[in-house]
């Protein structure tokens, strides 16, 4: 199953918050959507979901229109969107069957989810009694309960412990294990980089870059060398401004050239004493703050 979305335009009145936004999420594989707040993301995200049209341009899945009610979406929203003085299992199983699950099925799914992240004990409690992250837990459930082909999660891992953190990535996997398409989207670099095989970053309400993350990666000129030292110093006075240290205090070179990778290796390898010596490529972060660029506030 591929989703794409093909040329969205979306404008509030005046305002245009999309501007031809296109990209394309495969199943069984996990895609970050990024950009700076403001940039476009939750209206990306509303369009998918079919909360309200865009403008111009098209939703498809394998080629052909959307069709919202056979392809099932299930949606981890950042902000919490369930109702605090509620049995949890009466809001679950009501969310479960606005989604066209009858209530018996609903209440085994339910169950089964409780039970898959440790939550069966809270079954008939009220949402309020129970902590940030085992909110988290629940609001997860609504997400995941009516089985859906499309799984949207949005800052999942906010408010988790690394013990939950670690059970959230499971599921997650087991997810993509089982064909669905997982759409990410998060300021949390690490989670994009540990999951998502490609990722679109948005801008001002274009696609500034998007692809496969692994070739966006070493589509950058590979004309720097990364080398750890346990005393830089005399790399650094020997290649004075073409050296910099980098936040992990790792020496960062800039060469004239990427042809020039093997001289200088072999120079510093023959004059000078390291640890490690390799080619940079640019982590998520270093790629997401290029492109992210100075979006507006607010979406």
């Amino acid at each position: 199953m591929i989703l794409e979305l093909k040329n969205i335009d979306k404008s509030f009145g005046e305002k245009e918050v999309l501007r031809g936004v296109t990209f394309s999420a495969e199943g069984g594989k996990a895609f970050g959507l990024l950009g700076r707040n403001g940039a476009g993301k939750t209206t990306t995200i509303r369009i998918l979901m079919n909360v309200f049209p865009a403008n111009g341009g098209e939703v498809l899945i394998d080629g052909k229109p959307i069709d919202y009610n056979r392809i099932g979406i299930g949606y981890l929203p950042e902000e919490r969107g369930l109702y605090p003085k509620k049995l949890i299992i009466d809001q679950l199983t009501y969310f479960a069957e606005l989604k066209g699950m009858s209530k018996k099925d609903a209440v085994k799914s339910i169950d089964y989810w409780l039970d898959r992240l440790a939550m069966t004990e809270y079954r008939n409690k009220r949402l309020d009694t129970l902590s940030k992250g085992n909110q988290q837990k629940i609001q997860l459930i609504t997400a995941l309960a009516h089985d859906p082909d499309i799984v949207i999660l949005d800052e999942p891992f906010s408010g988790l412990d690394p013990v939950n953190a670690m059970l959230l990535k499971d599921v997650v996997k087991e997810q993509i294990a089982k064909g669905k398409i997982v759409l990410f989207s998060s300021h949390q670099m690490s989670y994009i980089e540990e999951f998502c095989d490609s990722i679109a970053i948005l801008n001002a309400g274009k696609v500034a870059i998007s692809g496969d993350l692994h070739d966006i990666k070493r589509n950058y000129p590979r004309d720097r060398l990364v080398v750890r030292a346990e005393d830089p110093a005399p790399i650094m006075e020997e290649l004075k401004d073409a050296c910099s240290l980098n936040e992990k205090g790792e020496l960062l070179i800039k060469l004239t050239s990427a042809g020039e990778k093997r001289a200088m290796m072999a120079r510093l390898a023959a004059n000078f004493d390291f640890d490690e010596i390799r080619v940079f490529e640019p982590s998520l972060n270093d790629i997401f703050v290029e492109y992210a660029g100075n979006a507006p506030q607010g979406e």
